[in-house]
């Protein structure tokens, strides 16, 4: 009996370069609300939970994280409407899910994006083709609570040890272990390579083609299960 396999991906750093869009966005969302701008290091660091706990955690003392939450969601449509604007995907993204596509995977996304930001990345890149589930922050608990992993697992019909997780963040990884499957960090977005270990990643991946080796021994892996 074929074995399934299941690629679990988040979205912003890992398949799309979105650190300029955020950045920008938090920055002009502070400014609306009367808060200094916040530093990269810091916007970095929250990219991937939801939004409001993102908001509490860059201004703990502010009286109106909600509010601040609405700027940001403000300040996000209003750059990526923007002439020309564009997010765009890292070299090797688009091809590598292609090729598990091509290989039997099946391909889900946990995002802590809304349906409307997945949207906009459809409609500017054409990737919705590749995935058989999409779990985002509207839909539950965000990350790192194994939600999000549980349903896709569970939507799809597969076991823990029949998937794994790639995502550039501590809260991705968080996530996976918290479901039991196996985590691939990438360096290429908000996270880097040491806090990635740090979280417990199994194992961390510096560019596209790494990656597709630890994707080609996981499946080697789980084949001779």
């Amino acid at each position: 009996m074929t074995q399934l396999k299941l690629a679990i991906w988040d979205m912003d750093g890992t398949i799309v370069d979105s650190r300029e869009v955020i950045q920008a966005a938090m920055c002009r969302a502070f400014g609306v609300c009367g808060l200094p701008e916040p530093a990269y290091e810091e916007t970095r660091k929250i990219v991937g939970l939801g939004l409001e706990e993102a908001c509490r955690i860059l201004a703990p003392d502010y009286h109106d994280p909600a509010g601040l939450s609405t700027a940001y969601k403000e300040a996000f449509v209003a750059r990526r409407t923007e002439e020309n604007f564009v997010e765009p995907l890292y070299d090797g993204a688009e091809e590598t899910l292609k090729r598990l596509a091509e290989d039997g995977w099946l391909i889900a996304m946990a995002t802590g994006k809304s349906h409307r930001g997945i949207r906009a990345i459809f409609e500017m890149h054409p990737l919705e083709q590749y995935f058989d589930t999409i779990w985002c922050a509207d839909d539950g608990p965000g990350k790192p609570h194994p939600f999000m992993v549980e349903q896709c697992m569970n939507a799809l019909g597969c076991e823990p040890h029949q998937s794994l997780i790639i995502g550039d963040a501590i809260h991705d990884i968080a996530m996976g272990r918290n479901a039991g499957i196996h985590t691939m960090g990438v360096s290429w977005g908000f996270g880097r390579a040491d806090e990635l270990h740090a979280a417990g990643a199994h194992e961390v991946h510096d560019t596209f083609a790494s990656l597709n080796a630890g994707l080609l021994g996981f499946e080697q892996k789980i084949s001779s299960i």
